[in-house]
């Protein structure tokens, strides 16, 4: 059973979320790199010190959710039912993370993010630091028989599938298309495959 969030969780998000609401909004109405970090502080009106509290840089508030997004792939693993199998559990997860993204009024948040070095290198230590939390939560998971090398290839390719399929024309069908071979890798990977 879940507990609910009590008075200072809750006051503690909606401050949160109120000053990502601000950063998007001046990044996408000014441009990422004429925005300052006191600038979203006055928008949110909050001090710097509080917007320092919830975000640890200038790039994190653009990527609100990442730890949201983190959370929900290990989860996949992790809390999936007993006999349920990994990749399709996963491949649910990749589905809602990529419907998410492709949402209407997501396309000029992904053009800031594509004109923006800072916010590439963010993006691509935040799926690498994803990925290896994906993979320990698929190592740990009792039912594989996989080495750790394959569960760190594979935890790689679920997060390249999620980025990937977000860039595609048919989103929805590029994630089928990709975990066809994320499932063909896995089952090579597989000791009873192994000559």
């Amino acid at each position: 059973m879940t507990v609910p969030p009590g008075r200072r969780e809750r006051k503690k998000a909606a401050t949160r979320q109120k000053i990502a609401d601000a950063a998007l909004r001046l990044f996408l109405e000014r441009g990422y790199d004429a925005v300052g970090i006191r600038d979203v502080a006055a928008e949110a009106d909050v001090a710097v010190t509080t917007l320092f509290s919830h975000f640890a840089s200038k790039e994190a508030l653009v990527f609100e959710q990442d730890q949201d997004f983190e959370r929900r792939l290990t989860q996949a693993v992790t809390g999936r039912a007993p006999h349920e199998p990994l990749l399709p559990a996963l491949r649910r997860e990749i589905h809602a993370l990529v419907r998410h993204c492709t949402a209407d009024g997501a396309a000029p948040v992904w053009h800031m993010i594509d004109a923006s070095p800072a916010l590439r290198e963010y993006e691509e230590s935040m799926r690498l630091r994803h990925a290896e939390s994906l993979a320990t939560a698929i190592a740990a998971d009792p039912g594989r028989s996989q080495t750790t090398t394959a569960c760190r290839t594979i935890a790689r390719f679920v997060i390249d599938a999620y980025a990937l399929a977000r860039e595609a024309a048919d989103p929805e069908a590029a994630v089928d298309e990709i975990f066809r071979m994320i499932e063909a890798a896995w089952e090579t990977a597989s000791p009873s495959r192994r000559i």
